[in-house]
């Protein structure tokens, strides 16, 4: 089930807030955690079963931890959950990426079974992996109550895409929080906005991106559109829906976390990564750069820990070369800043700064989006290799709803700060915003209905 889809907009949505706000206090958990379990096995049955054993693991594992006065003991019931949490990830994830490596190697005969991704795996073994290892380290109490633990884990809005949410950032939020109207209208209103993102941008430019990427046509223009179009794209596909989690978190009373903060204004990729998917961003710097030293070990050190974190970044994207790539490709520019190319930068004008970011995003989702590495490096060519035709291929496959989606998506992933502010000083603002927000969602809703079933990109994730 996804958000944008009628079943879950008109059905699931409506009949789980009218049942969690109805019923008392004390079981509004257990509602939220029926639904939630009810949300995944949607799509997956069978697979809601590894998440809950998952859960029933873990939550004896960081039990016995708490309980346990000797260190062996906690750092052996850690690995063992680390271990049990990554072994799961890997098996459903990356075993059969590195048993085409072991037959290409080696010659090995291994059977490739055919494992189906877990939709969410990636973002939920993080979520749990940060409690362990926060119960581990002191930084919280393990849950005494194995049902609000897995409502943690489980919690639909943020499941299946994010953002990733730590145990300490909600533990208080679980046993008590506050419902309220206004709390109920910003969830709506940032639910809506997210939603319009989705279906509104992302989605009317998927097919450009799609058609061009499976190349079928042969214009430089034409592919610049294309990537232009994908890094749009995939910032307004995974933005709208953190900003969905985000307003359905508030609709049930959470505070979750803030996942980008209009990374395409950044002018260094060092600032772009403090931006964009934020809550990963800090789950590896708080999990494995700062563990493995950060940057208190020297610059050589520094550099190897942000390799080892980027690499890890690209890989946990995907189980294929150009992920992994892809993550080397950050940490060779993140270095390169850190050597002295930032200080360069910080003496160019900033419009200049500002060019050499998107240039360097915009390269690095080629490597995104592409079926391999053979198909990027292919892309990468036909980016730079200009046609007798370029102008009447351009007009005959960039449209004028890809050129007009185009527009409105720069230029809503620039803050209009100053322009609000003035608009706020009108009393009736907050009517007006609400029914201007209210207008574009039930455009995105008609176009949603129209245009049927459209994934979310890090569902492959």
């Amino acid at each position: 089930m996804v958000f944008s889809s009628p079943v879950f907009l008109f059905v699931f949505l409506p009949l789980t807030i009218i049942a969690y706000y109805i019923f008392p206090k004390k079981i509004k958990n257990y509602i939220l955690l029926l639904a939630s379990l009810f949300f995944y096995a949607w799509g997956e049955p069978k697979l809601v079963i590894l998440m809950v054993i998952s859960i029933i693991i873990n939550f004896f594992l960081a039990f016995f931890m708490e309980k346990s006065e000797k260190k062996p003991v906690k750092v052996f019931l850690l690995v063992t959950a680390c271990v049990t949490d990554i072994g799961f990830l890997f098996y459903y994830k990356y075993f059969n990426f590195f048993a085409g490596i072991a037959i290409s190697l080696f010659g090995l005969k291994i059977d490739s079974p055919n494992i189906a991704l877990p939709i969410g795996i990636s973002f939920y073994t993080f979520q749990i992996m940060s409690y362990v290892i926060d119960v581990y380290r002191g930084n919280c109490k393990a849950q005494k109550n194995p049902f609000y633990l897995g409502l943690y884990i489980s919690m639909f809005p943020q499941l299946i895409a994010g953002p990733i949410v730590r145990y300490i950032d909600v533990e208080t939020q679980i046993r008590n929080r506050t419902l309220s109207s206004e709390k109920f209208y910003e969830g709506a209103v940032r639910f809506m906005k997210g939603f319009a993102k989705k279906v509104l941008i992302a989605d009317q430019l998927a097919p450009f991106v799609d058609t061009v990427f499976a190349g079928s046509v042969d214009s430089a223009l034409v592919k610049w559109a294309a990537i232009i179009s994908y890094t749009l794209q995939i910032y307004y596909d995974f933005s709208g829906y953190s900003d969905m989690a985000i307003g359905l978190g508030k609709i049930f009373g959470f505070d979750f976390v803030e996942n980008f903060n209009f990374p395409y204004i950044s002018q260094s990729v060092q600032e772009f990564w403090r931006r964009w998917h934020i809550s990963l961003s800090t789950w590896f710097r708080d999990y494995v750069y700062i563990p493995l030293g950060g940057s208190r070990k020297g610059n050589v050190r520094t550099y190897i820990n942000l390799i080892v974190v980027f690499v890890l970044t690209g890989f946990w994207h995907g189980a294929s070369w150009n992920f992994l790539f892809w993550g080397i490709y950050y940490a060779i520019f993140l270095v390169i800043e850190r050597l002295g190319w930032s200080k360069v930068l910080g003496k160019a004008p900033r419009v200049l700064r500002h060019i050499y970011l998107l240039f360097v995003i915009t390269m690095g989702w080629v490597m995104f989006r592409a079926d391999d590495m053979a198909a990027a490096l292919t892309y990468y060519k036909s980016l730079f290799t200009i046609s007798g035709n370029e102008i009447n291929l351009f007009l005959g496959n960039v449209s004028v709803k890809v050129l007009f989606v185009m527009a409105m998506g720069i230029l809503y992933a620039f803050p209009h700060t100053k322009l609000w502010d003035k608009i706020k000083t009108v009393k009736i603002y907050e009517g007006l915003r609400f029914a201007l927000m209210f207008a574009i969602f039930f455009l995105a809703v008609c176009f949603m209905t129209g245009a049927g079933f459209s994934p979310f990109l890090y569902f492959r994730f």
